[in-house]
């Protein structure tokens, strides 16, 4: 499998019994279908993810990433209703998704201003 977002290839690496992808180039990680749900449950998950979260934003002018599933399906950007500083790429397929480094760290640490920010959210009519 090749990164989506720098083309280097993609190697697994596994936190307990969930195995994910990481890129040997940029650091960012790939997750099958609710993946990254069930190891932001998983105490010691984040250390996972080990690259620099300034590599990751180097590609994120490039508007159209394909899925490294897929082949050929373009992958559409997400925000996270939580969290909405963080935005990833999701396949519309294989509902697949890649964090760039350092996306993940903060994704499973939710601060408390992340908590108080969706208290106040007001719901979708």
């Amino acid at each position: 499998m090749r990164c989506p977002k720098c083309d280097c290839v993609m190697e697994t690496v596994k936190h307990e019994n969930v195995g994910i992808e990481r890129c040997s180039g940029c650091r960012g990680l790939w997750f099958d279908m609710l993946e990254q749900e069930e190891l932001k449950l998983l105490a010691g998950s984040e250390s996972l993810d080990i690259g620099d979260k300034s590599i990751g934003k180097e590609f994120n002018a490039k508007d159209v990433y394909n899925c490294p599933k897929c082949k050929g399906v373009s992958m559409i950007k997400m925000v996270d209703c939580e969290q909405p500083h963080i935005w990833y790429e999701a396949c519309s397929s294989c509902h697949g998704v890649f964090f760039d480094a350092g996306e993940f760290k903060d994704y499973k640490e939710e601060s408390i201003f992340d908590r108080f920010k969706s208290l106040l959210k007001k719901p979708r009519n």
